[in-house]
């Protein structure tokens, strides 16, 4: 079954981190990075990353740019996403990031991203910015996505950077959002722990609110005690529409995610939405 990867960071330098607020990542995400190969052989890594989603069916992989200017102190422009999707083809996808503190030329990065760029939608991953997700400073972009007609990616839940505070992305937030804003198309993820109940009455309410399983191991959603387990349950009848597939690549294999979601009780229809069939619509990928 062909796949869509709707979370990946290619191992080459433009998409590297370069603050120290993702530290704490490697301490909780050891266990299930060893076998990713480390980026000191660049070359062989780029091969064995680009391999990786020809050998497992990928039909598009999306990449994010990440402007954290103001709040970090660098950014992945849109410009080198742009490059990488065009020299490796059509399968890598780019999202645009732009800095909300610089008001109206973030408007205006995001339009040209979206136009002459060829991005195919927002990302804001609100811990990283340090903004809430209903921080005012987001809402001109809110809008200009619903005129771009493109769908806005946020961060929701737990982070674990310890230098930006969790609340920032509670669930409650989004509501609040999709209650100023109707015709927004949200892409959150990850899945909202431990809000996972709070964000399930949000995607519920809002049919346009899709959760993303990046940067957990999708077999937590059939471990009791885990605090995943509703979103199995709701993710295969009421959001069977709404549940979207995404690695965190370097955060665990693409092998590793791909067999987990494939071991979990779900009905094969509902496993190619939540594989393939959500993501071509949140990000019009048909088009």
């Amino acid at each position: 079954m062909s796949y869509i990867e709707f979370s990946s960071k290619p191992p080459v330098p433009e998409f590297e981190d370069r603050g120290t607020h993702m530290a704490n990542y490697s301490r909780v995400y050891a266990s299930t990075k060893e076998d990713v190969m480390p980026v000191t052989d660049r070359d062989a890594a780029l091969r064995r990353y680009l391999d990786t989603y020809e050998r497992t069916g990928a039909k598009r992989v999306i990449l994010k740019g990440r402007d954290l200017t103001t709040s970090q102190g660098f950014k992945v422009s849109n410009e080198d996403v742009a490059d990488f999707c065009r020299a490796h083809g059509d399968r890598y996808v780019g999202l645009a990031g732009v800095d909300p503190y610089q008001g109206i030329k973030a408007v205006r990065d995001l339009e040209h991203a979206v136009r002459d760029l060829g991005m195919r939608g927002l990302n804001l991953p609100c811990f990283e910015l340090k903004l809430a997700i209903n921080d005012a400073r987001m809402y001109p972009l809110y809008a200009k996505c619903i005129e771009l007609d493109i769908p806005v990616v946020l961060h929701s839940g737990v982070n674990f950077s310890t230098t930006s505070p969790i609340r920032n992305s509670h669930p409650q937030l989004l509501d609040e959002v999709m209650v100023h804003f109707p015709e927004l198309t949200v892409v959150v993820s990850p899945p909202g722990w431990p809000w996972i109940q709070e964000l399930i009455a949000v995607a519920w309410r809002h049919r346009s609110v899709y959760i993303g399983l990046a940067a957990v191991r999708p077999k937590y959603l059939g471990v009791a005690g885990s605090g995943y387990e509703s979103l199995l349950q709701y993710g295969g009848n009421v959001l069977k529409n709404q549940i979207l597939f995404g690695s965190a690549f370097p955060l665990m294999t693409v092998e590793q995610a791909l067999a987990d979601i494939d071991a979990l009780p779900l009905a094969d229809d509902v496993r190619r939405k939540w594989l393939h069939d959500n993501a071509v619509r949140a990000f019009q990928l048909d088009t």
